[in-house]
């Protein structure tokens, strides 16, 4: 029997590995935390694995356990952290132990500011629409997998989103630095993470020190169309490692779907705008450098109905569409925005987005959003001023937020009723509706609201 506790279990990430840890055979899997939510707080009491008292219990961690995951909200000072190490017991975070279960198997990792999850996803749903086994990590659920996390004996293959955000409070490395792929993808730069990255030199930094972090021979995947990214191919000291540039597939627009050209004519697909194609293309190359061909590739990616909270279109009808999505970061929002403005030309286009993360709030940062919303007709943008205190940030006024978006189109709000009233205002015939957040604009279930908008 192999054992293992979760220090921080009710994590998003974390959950999802004790579950697929739980499925494994002659595995005994516990965990502690000091605050779980929903959707872990269900997940773990539908696998039996939700702690019976919410804190933390030195007493669990005994020299029995073959293993301890740190989950990245414990602290240096976590009792139970503590004793793990006077014990002496095995510590490991997330994707320490990830490349552990996987050191045999042939990693791909895709990286990226934005379209990881997607492209992730894009991948995972060809092999399994072709019956191709693969070991998995990735950022949301997708249809057809009950959990984000995969590990199994027989699966020669596994695929992990890459994220960039650190480890653990022991260890600073970004999680992808750790994963050491044989299969890399790098979807583009744009700056994120402010409280962890201060400065732009430093973030693109850690997509260079990735690409050293490669297995011996390894393929790196990119796209082309990113200049800090050409530059760090180009300046690379691993000369052993074979690099596939990739660009914008051709596509057309026809009556609201999307067709993108291949090898056997045009192929209509269920998502759209050019940043889904991006990711399209990156999902491609990496399937062919595991022997998926072109052909078979396609036949299974035009359902891919997308990620979820990533343009997931949550209202349809004849006259009128609404999504929700993940976007947040300037390079999300703006290509959310564009790729609906090109989906929807002759529909009126309301965008409506929350600063909900550190970088977002940041007072520094706000000039990054510059022209993210000029394409759409109306752009609304919420913050809550009790988020920011939450957060111990600078105080920002909505006349500042104005002034870094730019645009006659835009109004700030701070008050989540308010915008709710006016939205409630629109006549939404023949209209698109985004409501883009990490969050839920402090308390919205936005697949409700949705629907009791465009009626």
């Amino acid at each position: 029997m192999y054992r293992v506790h979760f220090i921080a279990i009710g994590g998003a990430a974390m959950h999802n590995l004790a579950i697929a840890l739980k499925k494994k055979p002659d595995y005994e899997v516990t965990g502690s935390d000091d605050e779980i939510f929903e959707p872990s707080l269900s997940r773990l009491k539908e696998h039996r694995l939700l702690p019976k008292e919410i804190g933390w219990f030195p007493e669990k961690i005994h020299s029995n356990l073959d293993a301890v995951i740190l989950g990245m909200h414990a602290r240096e000072d976590n009792p139970e952290l503590l004793r793990a190490k006077e014990l002496g017991v095995k510590i490991y975070s997330f994707p320490e132990y990830l490349f552990l279960q996987t050191r045999s198997k042939v990693r791909i990792v895709v990286g990226g500011s934005h379209g990881k999850t997607t492209t992730t996803a894009m991948i995972l749903y060809v092999m399994q629409k072709l019956n191709f086994k693969a070991d998995y990590m990735v950022g949301a659920l997708i249809d057809g997998f009950e959990n984000m996390v995969s590990l199994s004996e027989d699966a020669r293959v596994a695929v992990f989103e890459g994220d960039e955000y650190l480890t653990s409070t022991l260890d600073p490395r970004p999680k992808f630095h750790l994963y050491k792929a044989h299969i890399a993808v790098i979807t583009g730069i744009a700056w994120d993470h402010i409280n962890v990255f201060p400065t732009f030199e430093n973030y693109v930094e850690q997509f260079s020190k990735f690409i050293e972090t490669m297995e011996i021979q390894g393929r790196l995947i990119y796209y082309d169309g990113d200049e800090n990214l050409r530059k760090i191919v180009k300046e690379t000291s691993r000369i052993d490692i074979v690099s596939f540039p990739y660009k914008t597939p051709k596509y057309e627009i026809k009556n609201g779907v999307t067709y993108v050209k291949t090898r056997k004519g045009m192929v209509p697909l269920k998502i759209f705008g050019e940043h889904n194609l991006q990711n399209l293309e990156a999902a491609r190359l990496a399937c062919k450098q595991v022997g998926i061909m072109e052909d078979k590739f396609f036949e299974a990616i035009a359902d891919f109905p997308g990620a979820s909270n990533r343009m997931e279109k949550i209202v349809e009808k004849p006259d009128r569409v609404a999504f929700k999505d993940f976007a947040h970061s300037p390079s999300k929002l703006k290509a959310t925005v564009k790729a609906a403005r090109a989906q929807y030309p002759d529909r009126k286009l309301i965008a409506c987005m929350e600063l909900h993360t550190f970088s977002s709030l940041t007072e520094d940062f706000l000039p990054q959003y510059a022209g993210c919303m000029k394409d759409a007709d109306v752009a609304f943008v919420y913050y809550s001023p009790e988020v920011i205190k939450h957060k111990r940030l600078k105080e920002i006024a909505p006349e500042d937020v104005k002034t870094a978006f730019g645009g006659d189109n835009l109004t700030v709000f701070t008050n989540s009723e308010e915008l709710q009233r006016k939205l409630r205002e629109f006549n939404y015939k023949n209209s698109a509706l985004l409501l883009m957040t990490s969050g839920n604009f402090s308390g919205v279930n936005l697949k409700e609201f949705a629907k009791e908008l465009l009626g």
